[in-house]
C-alpha cells in the first residue's frame, strides 16, 4: 500500500514537471514568433531586417507626403493665379498708354440731318442753301492737275489738287500715289492719264468691259463698279463674277488701305454711294474726292418730297465737312439742261463736278 502511494506521487510530480516544461516551451516560441526584441548585445539578423523594412516604409511614406504637399502647392498657386486673372478682368488697372485708334470708324445706321434752312421747309430755301454751299470753295489750291480741261470746258472738268500743303504732291514724288476712277462706258480720262504719267498707280473701273482685268498703257482696267451695297451671294454664284461692290470691299479685295484720289461719275447713284462711305467710315481712306452730282432728280433710292431731298443732299455734304473734307474746285456744266428736281430753280445746272481734299489726310 505504501509502495503504491510512492509510485502515484512520483508520477504526479513527473506530470507536473512535464506540464510546466511544455508551458515554458510554448511561451518561448510565442514570444520569439512575434518579434520580441533580442537581448542586449549584438542584434540578430531578424531584428536587422525588421529595422531596415521599417526605415524603408517610413521613407516611402515621407516621400508620398512630400509629393502630396507639392501637388497641393501647385493647385493652390494655379487657383490663386486664376483668381488674380479674374480680379484683373473685373477691375483692370489703368494702362500706361492710350489705346490705339482703329483704322476704321464704327459703322453708323444713318446720317445726321441738318436743321431745315427755314421754318417754311420750302424747296426754294433748301435749294438756295444747297446751291450756295456747292458753289463756294472752302480752301484754295495753288496747283491743279487737269487745269486745261477745266479751262476748255470739256466733259467733267476733273481736277486734282497738287498744292504742296496737301499730301498728293508728296505722294507722287515718293511713288506711292494711287488713283481709283469709277465711271460707266468710255469717259474722259484726261486726269487719269495725267496722274499716270506723273507716276501714280491708276485703276479704272468700268462694268462694261469684256475682261475682268486688263492693263492698258500705264493704267489698270477692271470690269467692276462701286455701289452702296455688296451683291447678293446667290446672284454672284450664278454669274460667277460680281460687277458692283462697296468701296470698302474693293479696297479689301485689292489689298489697298488707302486711295489718294477717288474719282466717281455714277450717273445719279452718287448720293447713296456717298452715304455708304460716310456711314462705314471709309472716307478716312480717301485723300481727294472728285464727284459728279446729278440734280435733275432725287437719285437712286432717295425718297421724300423735294425739300426733304435737298435737305438730305445738303446733310450728306456737311458730313463730308465733318470728315475734314474741304471743297477746293467747282465746275458747272452749262451745256446740261437747267433742271433741279425737274424744275427750273435759280437757273441751276443739272450737273456739277465738285472736288474735295481731305485736309487731315496722312497716309
Amino acid at each position: 500500500m505504501g509502495r503504491e502511494r510512492l509510485t502515484w506521487g512520483l508520477l504526479l510530480r513527473v506530470g507536473v514537471l512535464l506540464t510546466g516544461l511544455c508551458v515554458c516551451v510554448h511561451v518561448y516560441l510565442e514570444t520569439g514568433w512575434r518579434g520580441t526584441p533580442a537581448p542586449l548585445g549584438r542584434p540578430t539578423q531578424d531584428s536587422q531586417n525588421w529595422s531596415q523594412q521599417s526605415r524603408t516604409k517610413a521613407e516611402a511614406e515621407e516621400q508620398e507626403r512630400s509629393i502630396e504637399r507639392r501637388i497641393s502647392d501647385v493647385r493652390t498657386l494655379k487657383k490663386d493665379s486664376q483668381t488674380k486673372k479674374e480680379e484683373d478682368k473685373e477691375e483692370p488697372s489703368p494702362a500706361c498708354c492710350p489705346p490705339l485708334r482703329s483704322h476704321r470708324k464704327t459703322p453708323r445706321w444713318h446720317i445726321d440731318l441738318e436743321p431745315w434752312a427755314a421754318v417754311s421747309h420750302s424747296l426754294e430755301d433748301e435749294a438756295k442753301r444747297f446751291l450756295s454751299y456747292i458753289t463756294t470753295p472752302q480752301v484754295s489750291c495753288a496747283s491743279l492737275t487737269g487745269d486745261e480741261a477745266a479751262q476748255e470746258g470739256t466733259k467733267g472738268a476733273w481736277v486734282a489738287c497738287l498744292d504742296p500743303k496737301f499730301s498728293l504732291s508728296h505722294r507722287i514724288q515718293s511713288k506711292h500715289c494711287r488713283v481709283y476712277s469709277f465711271g460707266l462706258g468710255v469717259d474722259d480720262r484726261t486726269l487719269e492719264r495725267s496722274l499716270s504719267r506723273a507716276g501714280c498707280e491708276v485703276h479704272c473701273f468700268d462694268p462694261s468691259l469684256k475682261q475682268p482685268h486688263l492693263q492698258q498703257a500705264d493704267m489698270w482696267l477692271h470690269r467692276l463698279s462701286i455701289d452702296w451695297r455688296d451683291p447678293n451671294p446667290a446672284f454672284v454664284a450664278q454669274r460667277q463674277y460680281a460687277i458692283t461692290k462697296k468701296l470698302a470691299t474693293i479696297l479689301n479685295d485689292f489689298g489697298h488701305r488707302q486711295v489718294d484720289v477717288l474719282k466717281a461719275d455714277m450717273e445719279s447713284a452718287e448720293w447713296k454711294i456717298l452715304e455708304n462711305l460716310v456711314l462705314e467710315g471709309v472716307l478716312d481712306s480717301v485723300g481727294q474726292l472728285l464727284l459728279e452730282l446729278h440734280l435733275h432728280w432725287a437719285g437712286f433710292e432717295v425718297g421724300g418730297d423735294d425739300p426733304s431731298v435737298v435737305r438730305y443732299w445738303f446733310s450728306l455734304l456737311k458730313e463730308l465737312e465733318r470728315a475734314n473734307f474741304r471743297l477746293f474746285h467747282v465746275h458747272s456744266d452749262r451745256a446740261k439742261p437747267h433742271l433741279f428736281l425737274h424744275k427750273n430753280v435759280l437757273n441751276a445746272s443739272s450737273v456739277y463736278t465738285l472736288s474735295w481734299v481731305n485736309t487731315e489726310w496722312k497716309p
